[in-house]
């Protein structure tokens, strides 16, 4: 069975629903290439894919060792390259919320968010920084 199922609706977007839980999303070229910008491009989706997949790896790592990270916020700056056009660099910077947290941890969280599978899929020519923020 298929996980995602989409249509290309013309003028450059395209509709995707994800199968088990019925939920759409829209596509649209970005402005720079040809494309209206009024939704996620598809390499926007990419970079954002890395940021919820790193954000659940490090959730799943806090709930296994018992401390949580609710509140935890993060931005995505996608770069791209040209010759071939693609992202060329992804810079997340993950803010977590005013808490006593220990050196392990953040040693934790820093594995958990470079075990991402996402980011083990990326091409390995895609720069990835990663600033974590500890307010506590």
């Amino acid at each position: 069975m298929a996980t995602i199922k989409g249509t290309y609706k013309g003028n450059l977007r395209n509709e995707m629903t994800h199968v088990q839980s019925g939920n759409t999303i829209l596509t649209d070229a970005p402005t720079d290439n040809h494309g209206k910008g009024e939704a996620f491009s598809p390499t926007d989706l990419a970079c954002a894919a890395l940021a919820g997949c790193m954000m659940t790896i490090m959730g799943i790592s806090a709930q296994g060792h018992k401390f949580d990270i609710d509140g935890t916020t993060y931005e995505v700056k996608k770069t791209m390259a040209a010759d071939p056009r693609r992202i060329g660099q992804i810079d997340l910077v993950f803010n977590f919320p005013a808490k006593e947290y220990t050196e392990r941890q953040k040693s934790l969280l820093w594995a958990a968010a470079e075990s991402c599978p996402v980011g083990r899929s990326l091409h390995p020519d895609v720069i990835v920084n990663i600033t974590m923020n500890f307010q506590g």
